[in-house]
C-alpha cells in the first residue's frame, strides 16, 4: 500500500480494515511456473502488486528492496498496452536496457539481478482491445521474511 507515510507491504487494506484477499490460484500458478521456467527453485508468492498505467505515467529507476526475502525473484505481467520496460544495473547510473513489453508478456528477475534499477518509460498513447486506454502489471513477490520456506 501506499499513502502519506510512504509504501509499505499491510496485512489489510487500508480502506475496509479487513485482510486482503487470498491470491487467487491461477495466479500463484502463473507465478510458479513463470519462475521455474527461468531457472529458479522454490517460489511461491505471497504478495500481488497491481498498478494501473495510463498514457503519459511512468515508472522511475528503482530498486525493489521492500521484501523479506531479497533472494526471491520478482515475477511481473503484463496486461493492456505495451510499454517500455527500463532494466538496468545495480547502480543507478548503469545504462538500462529498453525492453518492449506486450500484452500476455512476463518477465521473471532474480538471483545477482534481483537488486538491479528498472522502471517503465512514458506510456505512449493507445487503445487495446481488451484493456481500453492503459496498462496493467501485476508484480509477484514474496514479500515476508523467508516466505519462500514457509509457503512449501
Amino acid at each position: 500500500m501506499s499513502d502519506r507515510s510512504g509504501y509499505r507491504y499491510s496485512a489489510t487494506d487500508p480502506l475496509s480494515g479487513q485482510p486482503w484477499p487470498a491470491m487467487p490460484a491461477c495466479f500463484v500458478s502463473l507465478a510458479v511456473r513463470a519462475v521455474a521456467e527461468a531457472g529458479f527453485d522454490g517460489f511461491r508468492p505471497d504478495a500481488c502488486l497491481i498498478n494501473r498505467y495510463e498514457p503519459g505515467a511512468r515508472l522511475s529507476l528503482h530498486q525493489d528492496r521492500d521484501e523479506g526475502d531479497l533472494s526471491a525473484p520478482i515475477v511481473s505481467v503484463s496486461l493492456g498496452l505495451p510499454a517500455v520496460f527500463l532494466f538496468g544495473g545495480t547502480l543507478r547510473s548503469d545504462r538500462p536496457a529498453r525492453l518492449r513489453l506486450a500484452h500476455g508478456d512476463v518477465a521473471v528477475w532474480g538471483g545477482p539481478a534481483r537488486l538491479a534499477y528498472h522502471g517503465v518509460a512514458p506510456l505512449a498513447d493507445g487503445e487495446h482491445a481488451l484493456a481500453g486506454r492503459r496498462r496493467i502489471n501485476l508484480t509477484f513477490r514474496c514479500a515476508g521474511p523467508q516466505r519462500r520456506d514457509a509457503a512449501e
